[in-house]
């Protein structure tokens, strides 16, 4: 520790004594959000604005220890957590919360990168207007986390990643330096768009502080629908009537296998899952609307209508009431932690052409069912946009520690080896972190590796910022 003495005592001069953590419990900055991983800090500091992450950058520069950016830790790849060396710094951001500036005419809102989704949600709310980036783990999640990630959620098919729901961002680059990029223009054609080469990046070229993202008016009305469908096919049928119908005011549509539903039935008695569960899989659907509840409720009624002509759904039901709505949306959001309280399992965040979906599916079970018999499916997500959360849960009764361990790798290949088949990808909203970094050597186009590589030899040459994700280390 003596090494660093100097070092911590430039950082406490920096953001205050109380900011630069080294003793005591530090699990939640320490270990990630899945527990996977537990890594040691050597210090978990926590800026509380801009110029403090320069100050803090710079020192890191200086006395040549690495850092790894952290938002609200619920990251699914360990890619926001430090390793065991007990070298590296963790960079909290979460005291930046502020929002800056709400601009009506402008449609945008800048706010610093540790302001929680759901507090940001609620502020533009609260002022007339949706932010529409909605995730399942929006109460802790950061905004910077968020852009660092690429996040998706529920409502990509119709607002798109946050990459595009974001206009600027401020960044702290590698040597400490403030890159002054919120303008929060739609049209700017000078070159090299240097936020998209951060915006998923990791925390690995630099560290977002904060950023400009579009907003749009709140819809008059916004109506929720569960159906009940016989096959992962006729799933994909509902999807372009709804889209043939009810057109950019469908905003989210979700699948989900039965056996996840049938976890949120053991986990969570005290939510009402629709149905019996003899349909293959049930869909959400959501509807907004800029008319009237009347107007929406007509359109999504009659959808329902022709979708059960056409034998593409089952059984249907729309919220009567804001309640009920949150109430079908809680069953979806509830199952990642359902299969969590089932047990480990192994995760898989791919994304298909939504008209491969079924083929693959079918193809990809029977051949876990074959390698592994017994293995369960939790099989759910964005289908709207392609996204599958293609999880394999151990046979019932089963050690789930020996099934992680022993059938994670060979699962693994099996599950990726058929995504690359279908032209799909291996991670389509949780990234790479270090889980999934081999995999991405062995499923990315060399010629695009390579690319990275030069990207993050400019941006970082002395490898200084979150080593050792996303991409493979630099040999010595």
């Amino acid at each position: 520790m003596s090494r660093y003495h100097a070092f911590l005592e430039q950082l406490r001069a920096s953001v205050g004594a109380a900011h630069v953590l080294t003793e005591g419990d530090l699990v939640a900055w320490e270990q990630d959000w899945r527990k996977r991983e537990r890594g040691k800090a050597l210090a978990v500091v926590r800026p509380g604005s801009t110029e403090e992450v320069a100050q803090v950058v710079q020192a890191c520069a200086q006395h040549q220890v690495s850092l790894v950016p952290q938002g609200g830790n619920t990251g699914m790849v360990v890619g926001s957590t430090p390793d065991a060396s007990g070298t590296q710094i963790v960079l909290s951001l979460q005291r930046m919360q502020r929002i800056r500036r709400l601009d009506p005419a402008n449609l945008t809102v800048t706010v610093e990168a540790g302001c929680v989704l759901q507090s940001l949600q609620q502020a533009c709310a609260d002022a007339g207007y949706l932010f529409p980036l909605s995730l399942a783990s929006q109460g802790s999640c950061t905004i910077g986390g968020n852009l660092a990630t690429n996040a998706g959620g529920t409502q990509v098919l119709r607002y798109g990643t946050a990459r595009e729901l974001c206009l600027g961002l401020e960044v702290v680059n590698a040597e400490g330096a403030v890159w002054q990029g919120l303008s929060g223009l739609r049209k700017d054609n000078t070159g090299y768009d240097l936020r998209h080469l951060f915006i998923g990046s990791e925390g690995t070229l630099g560290v977002i502080t904060a950023a400009t993202m579009k907003l749009y008016p709140l819809p008059v009305a916004t109506l929720t629908a569960f159906a009940a469908v016989p096959s992962l096919a006729a799933a994909v049928r509902l999807l372009g009537l709804a889209q043939q119908q009810l057109g950019s005011g469908l905003t989210g549509f979700e699948v989900m296998g039965q056996f996840a539903l049938g976890l949120v039935r053991k986990h969570f008695a005290q939510l009402p899952v629709p149905f019996d569960g003899s349909s293959a899989y049930c869909v959400v659907l959501e509807n907004a609307d800029h008319e009237s509840e009347d107007h929406a409720r007509q359109l999504f009624e009659r959808l329902l209508e022709h979708a059960l002509q056409d034998g593409c759904a089952v059984d249907a039901v729309v919220a009567a009431s804001l309640a009920q709505a949150r109430q079908l949306w809680q069953v979806r959001e509830s199952i990642p932690l359902a299969q969590a309280q089932e047990g480990l399992n192994i995760k898989h965040d791919i994304s298909l052409p939504v008209s491969s979906i079924p083929a693959f599916v079918e193809e990809t079970a029977a051949a876990i069912e074959q390698a592994c018999a017994g293995a369960r499916l939790v099989n759910y997500g964005h289908l709207g946009d392609g996204n599958l959360h293609f999880n394999v849960q151990a046979p019932a009764g089963a050690d789930a520690e020996a099934f992680l361990r022993d059938q994670e790798g060979p699962i693994n290949a099996l599950v990726y080896d058929a995504v690359a088949r279908y032209q799909g990808s291996i991670s389509a909203e949780h990234g790479i972190g270090s889980l999934k970094r081999e995999k991405l050597v062995q499923h990315k186009s060399p010629v695009a590796l390579d690319w990275m590589h030069s990207i993050k030899r400019a941006l970082d040459p002395h490898n200084r910022m979150n080593p050792g994700r996303l991409l493979t280390p630099p040999a010595p």
